[in-house]
Formats: structure tokens, C-alpha cells, sequence
């Protein structure tokens, strides 16, 4: 029994580019503050770089943090090859 791979769905695709947006646009919004505040357009490009890392990281941190559901852990087993651990059974190494 051969099982084709899942095609991956275009919420799937897109969600590390709706992170790095996100990102971005926390960080032209600090760039943009200290722009308007300060007039220092060096100081700003520092700030929206730090912003946009500290974002990006924090996002990740909490995607990371999310527990996978029944679809994901069993798509998870398939890209593994554990043809054994079909969903439903309970066996596995503890995923």
C-alpha cells in the first residue's frame, strides 16, 4: 500500500510569509516612530532592524510553542515513513 505525500495547502505554504510581514510591519512602524521623533534616519534604521528581529523571534517562539493536532501529528508520522503507526492505533515513539 503506497500512500502519495500530502500536498501541502496554500495556508500552509503562506504561513512563514504571514510571520515575516507581521514582522515587518511591527518593525516600520518602530522605524517610522523613531523617525518622527528623533529625525534620525540612521537611528531609525537601527530601531525598525531591531524591532523586526525581536518580532520575528518572538513570533517564532510562540509558533513553536503551539502542540500539533491530530492531522498535523499524522501527517508528521508519514513524512517520518513510520508506515506502522497508522492513525488510531497508539503505537509510536511518543510523538
Amino acid at each position: 500500500m503506497s500512500t502519495e505525500p500530502r500536498k501541502p495547502s496554500r495556508r500552509e505554504i503562506l504561513k512563514p510569509v504571514e510571520l515575516i510581514v507581521i514582522s515587518a510591519i511591527l518593525g516600520v512602524f518602530t522605524g517610522l516612530i523613531t523617525l518622527m521623533s528623533t529625525r534620525d534616519v540612521i537611528f531609525a534604521l537601527i530601531a525598525f532592524g531591531i524591532a523586526f528581529i525581536v518580532s520575528l523571534v518572538g513570533i517564532a517562539m510562540f509558533a513553536l510553542s503551539v502542540k500539533p493536532d491530530d492531522l498535523e501529528r499524522n501527517d508528521i508520522r508519514l513524512q517520518d515513513g513510520d508506515e506502522d503507526n497508522k492513525p488510531g492505533t497508539g503505537g509510536g515513539r511518543g510523538h
